[in-house]
C-alpha cells in the first residue's frame, strides 16, 4: 500500500515549480488560476524571486502547497493513494490529494492560515528550537519543568528529533535544560513565531471561521492527521482536527508509525525537498520511499 505524504513550511526553494509550469499545460493552468485566487503573481516569486521574499509566511505557505498539490495532480501516473498525511501545512495538500478539499478552497484556506499565523507572531515575540538526541519523554519532561513561560513540544519529527515551541525566554531556558539533560543539540530556529503552541490561539480562532465555511467532501482514502495520528475519513472530524492543528503538536512520528501499522509499505513524498522521505526512513526503517 502507498501512503502519499506532503511537506510543510521550510521545504521551499527559489525555482520551485518552474519545470512543472513549463512542461505541463495542466500545471500552467493551475498555477495561473492560483495567481488569480491569491490576487498576486506568486509564480514570479516561486520561479525567480529572492530567497527573502519566498521566506515570507504569506508566500511560503501557498508556494509549498502549490508545488506539492500540482506535482500530485499533474503526475503522469495519475496516483491513487491508499492513505495520505501532511506535515503541518502539508495536511492541506493531503486533503486535496484525497478529494476532501477542492484545489481553490484549500488554497484560500492556506493563504488565510498564513496571514493569521503572521498576525499571531507579531502579537508576541516567540520562537522554536530543534532538540536532537533526547527521547520524546525526556523533552516533554523538560518542557513541564518550565512553569513561568510557555514551552511545549511542537513537532514530533522522528525518534531523537523533536521541535519545541514557545516564548523567546522560555525557549532559551529550555535549550539550556535540554543540553544539561544530554541533548546533542538544542538549536533555536530562524522562524517567525511559536507555531503549534498556545501562542497561535489568535490564528486558530481566525482560521476556524474560514474552515467552518468551507465544504469538506467525503475523501477517497483516510488522512492520518497531525493532532491525533489516526486514520480519519469523516469530513466533520477532519474539519475539526484541522482547526485544532494550529495550537496542537504535529505528531509525525506517531502518524508514520500508524500508517506503517495500517499496511503502508511505500511513502511517496509530493512537493519540494525530500525531508519527509528521510524522516519516514528513520521512523519505519523497512519502508520504501520515493518522490514525485
Amino acid at each position: 500500500m502507498k501512503a502519499f505524504v506532503f511537506p510543510g513550511q521550510g521545504a521551499q526553494f527559489v525555482g520551485m515549480g518552474k519545470d512543472l509550469y513549463e512542461q505541463s499545460a495542466k500545471a500552467k493552468e493551475l498555477f495561473d488560476r492560483a495567481n488569480q485566487v491569491l490576487g498576486f503573481a506568486i509564480t514570479d516569486t516561486m520561479f525567480a524571486g529572492a530567497d527573502e521574499a519566498l521566506r515570507q509566511t504569506n508566500v511560503t505557505q501557498p508556494a509549498v502547497f502549490l508545488h506539492s498539490v500540482i506535482s500530485f495532480l499533474t503526475h503522469e501516473s495519475k496516483p491513487k493513494p491508499d492513505m495520505v498525511a501532511g506535515h503541518s501545512l502539508g495536511e492541506f495538500s493531503s486533503l486535496v490529494a484525497n478529494g476532501c478539499l477542492a484545489f481553490e478552497d484549500a488554497l484560500q484556506l492556506v493563504l488565510q492560515r498564513a496571514t493569521a499565523m503572521q498576525m499571531a507572531c507579531e502579537l508576541q515575540p516567540s520562537t522554536m528550537a530543534a532538540i536532537l538526541g533526547l527521547s520524546d519523554e525526556q523533552v516533554e519532561e523538560v518542557c513541564k519543568q518550565i512553569t513561568d513561560e510557555i514551552v511545549v513540544p511542537a513537532n514530533y519529527n522522528c525518534p531523537g528529533q523533536l521541535v519545541i515551541s514557545g516564548s523567546v525566554a522560555g525557549i532559551e531556558k529550555a535549550c539550556e535544560l535540554m543540553k544539561a539533560a544530554g541533548a546533542k543539540r538544542a538549536l533555536v530556529l530562524q522562524v517567525g513565531g511559536a507555531f503549534h503552541s498556545p501562542l497561535m490561539e489568535p490564528a486558530r480562532t481566525a482560521l476556524a471561521a474560514a474552515i467552518e465555511k468551507t465544504k469538506f467532501s467525503n475523501p477517497i482514502c483516510p488522512v492520518f492527521q497531525n493532532v491525533n495520528a489516526q486514520a480519519v475519513t469523516d469530513p466533520a472530524q477532519i474539519q475539526q482536527n484541522l482547526i485544532a492543528q494550529l495550537t496542537a503538536p504535529v505528531r509525525w512520528t506517531q502518524s508514520v508509525k500508524a500508517m506503517w501499522d495500517a499496511g503502508a509499505t511505500e511513502f511517496v513524498e509530493c512537493g519540494p525537498g525530500n525531508v519527509l522521505q528521510g524522516l519516514c526512513k528513520k521512523i519505519a526503517p523497512e519502508c520504501i520511499t520515493s518522490k514525485i
